[in-house]
């Protein structure tokens, strides 16, 4: 099984965007890696001119790498923006379906988790479309999965840790939060670099924001599920990027995969990373996305 590092949801410094994906290139034991901006077309400038330079390097240790469109496409710069992404002469993957549209026939993509894959004939189609690589969507559970990696002409890949993508606004949480509008955000999104908290009124972890993007209160971690997914013929597992001890989580499902350590040793070591203090994989185990199978480490304890 391999293990793909998805695109960064959040606004990072261009320095820490670079030098993320440089260690990632020199230090992590993964197989591919998407790059390019998900969430807001506004962070794009800010780090664009270290692409070409992350590209060489991860190429150069032997990963793969395929460029991202955003999840929401709505303005004319950013449809033209997703029909230039295949002049970078990268595999496009497409997290909005209407990027098909500006992509020419022929040009290589593969699918990413923001679009609704949930049955058979979906995922002909996109196969037939020419897609090379589907990520299924993380709210599917295990026995979905397991129908739709058996339908599959192409790998099928999964959601295996980070905070899970929720929903996409045309309106930005972050601005009006700090009564800004959304076209003079002053990019305030950056001073949570793995999202902001949402709890409820009486204290509860509820959801994360980030921009224009909702995202779960806990981290995903499917590592608990890994037998069954290698049975289903799940051929990845997709890790999403974090601003803090993310080399470690790599290397980490790297040794689950190759049968170094269990899932609960991997639960145990990777808690103190994992975005919000918290695990789910209710998802997968076909109960509340929110739940946790794994019981005590659940939680870091306060």
């Amino acid at each position: 099984m391999q293990l793909t590092v998805g695109p960064n949801q959040f606004f990072w410094d261009a320095a820490i965007w670079r030098d993320f994906y440089l260690r990632l290139a020199d230090e992590a034991p993964v197989d591919t890696v998407v790059l390019g901006e998900l969430v807001c077309s506004k962070r794009l400038p800010f780090y664009q001119t270290h692409l070409p330079a992350v590209i060489e390097r991860l190429q150069a240790a032997g990963k793969a790498v395929v460029i991202t469109s955003l999840a929401l496409i709505t303005l004319k710069r950013e449809r033209k923006l997703t029909g230039e992404l295949v002049e970078m002469g990268l595999e496009v993957e497409i997290n909005d379906l209407s990027a098909l549209t500006h992509l020419p026939p022929g040009a290589a993509f593969s699918v990413g988790p923001l679009v609704n894959v949930y049955n058979e004939g979906t995922l002909r189609w996109l196969a037939t479309r020419g897609a090379s690589r589907v990520c299924l969507p993380p709210e599917l559970p295990l026995a979905s999965v397991a129908i739709l990696a058996e339908a599959a002409a192409v790998p099928v890949e999964i959601w295996g840790w980070g905070r899970l993508p929720l929903a996409v606004s045309s309106r930005c949480y972050h601005a009006r939060l700090h009564d800004r509008a959304k076209d003079n955000c002053q990019f305030i999104c950056s001073a949570d670099p793995d999202g902001r908290a949402v709890d409820t009124l009486d204290g509860q972890k509820f959801l994360a924001v980030n921009g224009v993007q909702t995202l779960s209160a806990s981290c995903a971690n499917a590592a608990r599920h890994l037998p069954g997914l290698r049975q289903a013929g799940v051929a990845s597992l997709r890790l999403s990027p974090q601003s803090e001890g993310f080399l470690a989580v790599c290397n980490l499902f790297r040794d689950l995969i190759d049968g170094r350590i269990d899932a609960e040793t991997l639960s145990a070591s990777a808690l103190p990373q994992a975005p919000g203090g918290q695990y789910a994989d209710g998802f997968l185990a076909g109960i509340a996305g929110v739940d946790w199978s794994g019981g005590k480490d659940r939680q870091v304890m306060g």
